[in-house]
């Protein structure tokens, strides 16, 4: 099984990147998160989950590529859930950083689900059901608040947010910009928005 391809980024589109390590190729399908992640870089370190579909003669065999073991894990439990295949997966988390999907889960957001592309009411209500406690109890959620400073994370989430908002408008990625921020904001809670975003500017590569 393999854990981790670890090597020189040899070509990359929004939906897959080629990893060569010790002389062979990898091909890995990414989310957008991942890619804009891994952009412009030269060596890269992707952790991959196998996926064989066996089937007389249409037996593949798919690599998919994760920037973090976070959003690995998420994308295994998200193909978990009745209705969510390996591309429906693959399409949640190129529409919501791996803290947003953990926030809108934890939350019961199925609004936000529902506007993912392929994602009916029923399907986002199922993954809210199915997934609210194990993002939990597996530690997936770990840039989730935790109760003791429920309140001021709350205020928090409000600054994060319309700070990736005006950085996404600047032309910057979501998912980048949402991981600067939040680091940002942990340092410090009671930022404003206006000196979040200066800071996450210099900080965004």
């Amino acid at each position: 099984m393999i854990e981790y391809i670890k090597g020189e980024l040899t070509e990359l589109t929004p939906a897959l990147a080629v990893v060569e390590a010790a002389g062979v190729g990898y091909a890995l399908n990414i989310s957008l998160n991942t890619y804009s992640a891994i952009q412009g870089k030269k060596d890269v370190k992707l952790y991959v989950h196998e996926a064989l579909v066996a089937g007389g003669r249409d037996d593949s065999f798919t690599l998919y590529g994760f920037f973090t073991k976070q959003e690995r894990e998420l994308y295994r439990l998200l193909i978990t859930v009745s209705g969510v295949g390996a591309n429906t997966a693959r399409m949640i988390l190129s529409s919501l950083s791996p803290v947003e999907l953990c926030t809108v889960i934890s939350s019961g957001n199925d609004k936000m689900l529902k506007s993912v592309k392929g994602i009916g009411l029923k399907t986002a209500q199922r993954i809210i059901v199915d997934l609210k406690d194990k993002i939990i109890s597996l530690g997936i959620a770990t840039e989730l608040p935790s109760n003791a400073g429920h309140a001021t994370a709350i205020i928090n989430n409000d600054v994060k947010d319309e700070a990736v908002a005006a950085l996404t408008m600047l032309g910057f990625s979501p998912a980048p910009s949402a991981k600067v921020v939040t680091a940002i904001l942990t340092d410090s809670p009671d930022m404003p928005v206006e000196q979040v975003v200066k800071l996450a500017l210099k900080q965004i590569k």
